[in-house]
């Protein structure tokens, strides 16, 4: 299913615009939602959810409005949110269970298949008896996507799913959403460039409301193609260097500062040539270094 949205506008009473005529189109696969907090993705993802109005604008899954026609968006839509709760003392089965109940499946039998392949699925299968008080940060990310999974959604959102997590279950969450979109439109909204690199087909850039850029990460990679560079300075070397330089980023490596600037052309001063990557497009996009908003 294709969602459509079109000049998307919301601002808070306290005067913050947090979504701009937000305009984007996602197909089905995964798209990832890429930006810094506060850029406005959880508030998008609340309004496509239907728990939030917004000011002006329109959401279409396909022929479904999803602003007027919420109860048919509901049957059809998975949600796992930035931040979410438990019962502490209740078992991960038993919850699942509840929610199973709650989305309309009444017979005990389908309920307990259903139930039992959504723990197998997110690798929870063996802990379902275990109460949920005591998962790890990762086991409650995977128990969140079981439940967003129930009804077999065909739009499912999912709001930083990965932070906080630690190496191990950040790959295993990557895998269980890979296979989850293969035939679903999946939306993922994160701050964390890699897990868009890893995961997604398409992607959108938004920045204090505004959609900045969008398109295939593997072609905004090469659009930055012969335009990054880099080169170690020391750390009171910095400042001057981004008074003179299109500075994008700064990191350390092996203990050493190392800058990156966004150039059309060699910029001299020791810079050499660096292979372009999805953090260059998003960190030069983010600084209005590079791009700007296109066929969104």
């Amino acid at each position: 299913m294709e969602l459509r949205i079109r000049n998307l506008s919301k601002t808070y009473a306290n005067g913050v615009v947090a979504l701009d005529k937000v305009t984007l189109n996602i197909p089905t696969g995964m798209f990832g939602l890429l930006g810094p907090n506060g850029a406005g993705k959880s508030t998008l993802m609340r309004i496509l959810a239907t728990l939030q109005e917004c000011d002006s604008g329109s959401v279409f899954l396909d022929d479904i409005d999803v602003l007027d026609e919420q109860d048919e968006v509901r049957r059809l839509l998975g949600y796992l949110p930035q931040d979410f709760g438990v019962y502490p003392k209740v078992t991960a089965y038993e919850l699942l269970d509840h929610f199973a109940v709650l989305k309309g499946l009444s017979n005990r039998a389908r309920r307990r298949e259903v139930v039992d392949g959504l723990l197998q699925q997110t690798n929870l299968f063996e802990v379902r008896h275990q109460r949920l008080g005591g998962f790890s940060g990762g086991m409650r990310q995977r128990f969140g996507i079981a439940q967003a999974l129930l009804g077999d959604p065909q739009l499912i959102i999912v709001d930083e799913p990965t932070a906080g997590l630690d190496p191990q279950e950040r790959v295993r969450f990557h895998n269980l959403l890979s296979d989850i979109g293969e035939d679903k439109t999946v939306l993922l909204s994160t701050h964390i460039v890699s897990d868009v690199a890893d995961l997604c087909s398409n992607m959108a850039i938004i920045n204090k409301g505004h959609v900045l850029l969008c398109g295939e990460p593997q072609k905004l990679i090469d659009a930055i193609d012969g335009r990054i560079w880099e080169r170690f300075v020391t750390k009171a070397e910095v400042a001057a260097f981004q008074t003179r330089h299109a500075v994008i980023s700064t990191r350390l490596l092996t203990g050493r500062t190392l800058i990156r600037v966004y150039d059309e052309r060699d910029p001299g001063d020791g810079f050499m040539p660096a292979i372009g990557d999805l953090e260059d497009v998003y960190f030069a996009t983010i600084a209005g270094r590079s791009f700007a908003a296109s066929n969104c």
